[in-house]
């Protein structure tokens, strides 16, 4: 096994035009570790997400995926990378089961009957592998998306706001499927708007906005050192919450 760590963003930018999306941004994130990229829409968090998946060429900087560089190596750093987007088209008509072994073969896995069972028991859908799937409910095509994006046992799991829309069963239900995905040493880096699940999921996070580095640490302990701060003593009803810090380091006003 690599002893690389599964993800290192040393110096990140990204341009577009004249405007900076991204602006000497550096994170690392390590093994077992499952890492929150908050901020308000605007922030950088998909321009970021883009350049470790490959989508997009950064304008300066470098992304290390398990120790392979994303632009020098992509194919053999996107051979590292699942990736959950917040909404995910399947063949509506097809099975489960037959999704799971079909999205398995463009993997190169070749799963037999038993362990696409396994998969899916896995993410509590064994029930489900004779439904279509557009008979599931949504947090069931949620669990169906991570579990299509962890086949082939990723190093790195990208999941873009993975509870999204979810009513609170299905939101814990998920959460409880992420903390597993850290079992075989690998990292999973999420984004949320919901500072309940950056507190509840991540060991670390990283508050960033206009493309800069804000805060990291755990959830307490970036509250710990901001519980001082006027600006958060103005937001706070009674205990500092990561929210009243998220608002205080990145402004009240709502952005589109």
């Amino acid at each position: 096994m690599s002893a690389a760590a599964p993800l290192v963003i040393d110096g990140l930018v990204v341009r577009y035009g004249a405007r900076t999306a991204v602006d000497g941004l550096s994170l690392r994130i390590e093994r077992g570790e499952i890492f929150g990229l908050l901020g308000p829409n605007g922030a950088g968090k998909t321009s970021t997400m883009s350049v470790i998946e490959g989508l997009l060429p950064p304008s300066g900087g470098t992304v290390l995926v398990d120790g392979e560089e994303v632009t020098r190596a992509p194919l053999a750093a996107k051979s590292k990378l699942g990736v959950q987007l917040q909404s995910s088209s399947f063949q509506a008509e097809l099975t489960i089961a037959q999704l799971a072994r079909l999205y398995a073969g463009l993997y190169g896995l070749r799963l037999r009957a038993d362990e696409v069972r396994d998969r899916l028991a896995g993410m509590g859908l064994d029930g489900e592998r004779g439904q279509p799937f557009k008979r599931l409910s949504g947090g069931q095509q949620q669990r169906f998306s991570l579990l299509v994006a962890t086949l082939p046992r990723p190093m790195l799991m990208l999941l873009d706001e993975p509870t999204q829309g979810l009513d609170p069963q299905s939101r814990r239900q998920l959460w409880s499927e992420i903390e597993a995905l850290r079992g075989d040493g690998g990292a999973v880096l999420l984004t949320t708007h919901s500072m309940e699940e950056a507190q509840a999921v991540c060991d670390r996070i990283a508050i960033i906005d206009h493309g800069r580095l804000l805060a990291t640490g755990s959830p307490a302990e970036v509250v710990a050192a901001h519980r001082e701060d006027p600006a958060v003593q103005r937001l706070a009803h009674g205990e500092p919450t990561l929210e009243d810090v998220f608002i205080a380091l990145t402004g009240s006003a709502v952005r589109d």
